[in-house]
């Protein structure tokens, strides 16, 4: 095994100017730094990185914890996180929770015996607190992705999750709905109770009925309550459109409509959160209130490190990235209307 002595000997230097370089500390010559840096390339010498690790106090590591992988939003966002990282010379390790508290907490105990810098993290929920104390105990940066918790001051990457929900609802209005479902994620998750709001002050904005008959919560995964779909389409005053608060719900909601034997959008409209990305260029159908996602990992990464390495502001940080209404074939006027 090549050694930093084997190094040293070799281009006439010390160890500690070999650690100098390698590290990227300390003030030494252009040409000492080159002629170090051509032996290490010569020898294929690869850094021990726990060695490294103790010189710099930092083990240039980083953890993402996401809820849903399977998320066309998460698997994207994941991507732009793990570029900026590659750019700042991190590595990224990645956890996805499954929007479980139980697993959440396992992923952040593997996260405090690993020694990561600092951590990406969208939260399950509320009860997601606790997991978060533990980080803050640790003195572990984290920035929050999209997902905020009561109780937790930190960095947060956000969407418009209220403009973007009300966008939403005003284009349906515009279509000439009315009677629009909500089916949302779960209550305990902040993006849930921001869309509700924007969805609630969308229909207020248009003087429409308020009906909390016409609001299902469930979680963000893959939706599959077909009786709690069954009630909403059973009301008197049937809802015309309906407002899923992610694409993965929205995605749900067509399978069991059509199972049903409802068409969207010539009997039903159906509009959502967030893109299906490729999916969506090859066959764009779903009209969505899109967000940048690879935006929120990338940007994400360059927050949290510069957090880590002492470049970011004393005071917490928030960015709210803008969704964009991208008009598409899942909606249209009303039956009665056409």
């Amino acid at each position: 095994m090549i050694t930093i002595y084997d190094i040293a000997k070799k281009a006439s230097v010390s160890a500690m100017t070999v650690s100098k370089v390698i590290n990227h500390t300390g003030r030494i010559s252009s040409a000492t730094r080159e002629r170090v840096q051509q032996v290490i390339d010569e020898l294929g010498y690869i850094p021990n990185s726990n060695a490294r690790s103790l010189v710099l106090q930092r083990t240039q590591m980083l953890s993402l914890l996401i809820t849903d992988i399977t998320n066309p939003f998460y698997t994207t966002l994941a991507r732009g996180a793990e570029d900026a990282a590659h750019l700042r010379g991190y590595r990224l390790l990645f956890g996805n929770s499954d929007e479980d508290y139980k697993k959440e907490k396992d992923y952040v105990d593997a996260i405090l015996s690993t020694r990561v810098d600092g951590v990406l993290f969208a939260p399950a929920g509320d009860r997601s607190l606790q997991h978060l104390k533990q980080l803050q105990e640790r003195h572990i940066p984290f920035v929050f992705l999209d997902r905020t918790v009561p109780g937790i001051t930190s960095d947060i990457i956000a969407g418009d999750s209220l403009e973007g929900a009300i966008e939403l609802i005003r284009y349906l209005v515009q279509l000439g709905h009315r009677r629009i479902a909500l089916v949302n994620g779960s209550s305990e998750v902040s993006t849930a109770r921001l869309r509700e709001e924007g969805y609630i002050a969308g229909l207020r904005e248009a003087g429409a009925d308020i009906d909390p008959e016409l609001v299902l919560r469930t979680g963000y995964r893959d939706f599959s309550d077909e009786e709690g779909l069954d009630q909403l389409l059973s009301q008197p005053d049937q809802p015309t459109a309906i407002f899923a608060a992610n694409n993965m719900l929205a995605i749900g909601v067509i399978r069991l409509l059509r199972k049903r034997g409802l068409r969207v959008p010539e009997d039903i409209s159906v509009v959502c959160f967030d893109d299906l990305d490729l999916a969506s260029a090859f066959d764009p159908f779903l009209t969505v209130a899109a967000q940048p996602a690879y935006d929120f990992g990338f940007q994400g990464v360059q927050m949290l490190i510069d957090r880590i390495e002492g470049k970011a502001p004393s005071e917490a940080q928030t960015v709210i990235l803008p969704s964009e209404l991208r008009i598409r074939a899942s909606a249209t006027a009303p039956r009665e209307q056409k």
